[in-house]
Order: C-alpha cells, then structure tokens, then sequence
C-alpha cells in the first residue's frame, strides 16, 4: 500500500497510513529436477528414482538462479522422505550458498502411490489400456490404479525400504488416486501453512502430483480444474500470504522463462513416447 497525505491548512501534517500496511509472507512450492523415471518416462510413486544429471544440473542451473534473482531466502525446506526431493532440496540450497537451512523430511510429502503402474512405461501403458485410462489414471480426481502387487519387481523394493519406517501401520498405500493423495497432504499443508502465517520463510520442494495436490489446498483449485494442472520440474512457484488473515494476495508466480515454462508444461501434459 502506497502511504497517503491528506492536505490541509498551515500546521496540518501529512498522516502516514503505513500502520494499515497488510503484513505478507511468501511461500516456495517447487518441484523436484529429473529423476530417472522421468526419463525413461516411467510410472515412478513410491518407488525412489534417483536425479538424472539433467536434473540436477535443473536444481542448480534453473531453480537457484530463479530464485536468487528474485531474492528469495527461507528459513526452512520441506521434502518428501524420498531422495529425488531430498537431492534437488540440497543442491538448491547448496547453490544459494544456504546449506545451513534445516530441511525437514516428511513421509506425508510423497509422491503419489501409482499401484501396480509403477516401473511402466506410460506408453507401454497406453499401447494395453488406451490412452483415455492411462489419462484417467495420470489426471483424473477419483482415478484409482490397480493396487501393486507382488509380481511388479518394485513391490518388494518399496514395502522393505526403510525410509518408510515412519509410515504409520494401516497408512502404506498400496495405490492412490489424485484425491487419495489430496487427503494425504492435507494435515502436513496445515502445518506448514500456520509455520508461514508465523513468519516462517518455508520451501517446499516436493513430487508432481504432490504439488498439485497443494495447489489445491493453496489456490482452492477445483476438483475438475486440478486435472488439467501440470508442474513441470524444478520451476518455483511463488505464493503470497496475508499473515492475518491466511488469505492468498494476488495468484502464483512462475519464476523463470515463459518460454521454457511452456514447453516443459506441455511436455509434462503428454503421455510420450
């Protein structure tokens, strides 16, 4: 808010409105680099895919410069337990000489849970189910894949990795769709969102669906409109919060070229190759 003077006869003074001045603070939401599911363009979830080199060079070279241009700083980073959220977190920090910065690892933060999708490739997918499902499985709200099994060879890989230990007995999911996922986060946004509301400069930096799943809590996207939202990697995603309030000031900001935004949205979008 812009001070204002009210102008008046002699001895009249100019009255500052600065004590009305709305008291922000901005939140980070970003998606992790390329892992090598997203490579190889595969169902990945649960399982944990480590960074490309592309991606981490996308961490370093795409997400830290963004957001030291826009002079952003936090004070904490939130990630998923798995190593693709954790790695890109690091590096980021790493490369805005911030490597001091707390991370906090919270299993709630996962990816979602494709079933027995996981370790597929979309198109091989596609090519038995058709196109029509495999977007249903990707995008839609109540969508629920097959649940894993222990045929898929990554059944076993996931159920004994012991960054799982935290996942309380009853909650592992076997497969989720995108609202399965929603309900999932919700309690963790809750309490980030109250650590922003006290001041708290807070990155999160989690799993596509994930940060979809947030931008419906953050934004109070619809269930139909959530679907055709597509975040592509390593791009910031910049919210403003009233502090008193909660309330959203103004929309999200995609920090980057829109150029480069556009064409990793779209390719986020396509099922592949």
């Amino acid at each position: 808010m812009n001070e204002t003077s009210h102008e008046g006869g002699k001895g009249k003074r100019c009255i500052q409105c600065s004590q009305f001045k709305m008291k922000t603070n901005r939140l980070v939401l970003l998606r992790h680099g390329e892992s090598e599911f997203n490579l190889e363009n595969k169902f990945c979830g649960w399982h944990d895919a480590p960074l490309t080199e592309n991606g981490e060079r996308e961490a370093c070279m795409v997400a830290s410069p963004a957001l030291l241009q826009s002079k952003l700083d936090f004070d904490v980073v939130y990630t998923s337990v798995l190593d693709r959220s954790k790695k890109s977190a690091e590096l980021i920090l790493s490369n805005m000489n911030r490597a001091y910065v707390p991370t906090k690892a919270d299993w709630r933060l996962c990816e979602r849970h494709y079933g027995n999708l996981t370790g597929f490739r979309k198109r091989e997918i596609a090519n038995i189910y058709g196109e029509d499902q495999v977007q249903a499985w990707r995008r839609g709200y109540d969508d629920v894949p097959p649940e894993i099994n222990t045929e898929n060879r990554y059944y076993y890989v996931i159920r004994n990795n012991p960054i799982f230990d935290d996942v309380p007995a009853g909650q592992f999911p076997m497969t989720e769709s995108l609202g399965m996922c929603v309900d999932r986060v919700e309690p963790v946004w809750k309490e980030i969102k109250q650590e922003v509301l006290n001041g708290t400069r807070v990155l999160i930096c989690v799993h596509g669906t994930v940060t979809r799943a947030l931008v419906k809590h953050i934004e109070g996207v619809s269930k139909e409109a959530i679907q055709k939202v597509n975040i592509p990697n390593s791009i910031p995603r910049v919210y403003e919060f009233n502090m008193k309030t909660g309330e959203l000031v103004g929309g999200p900001i995609n920090l980057g070229d829109p150029e480069y935004i556009k064409k990793k949205t779209a390719q986020v979008a396509a099922i592949g190759d």
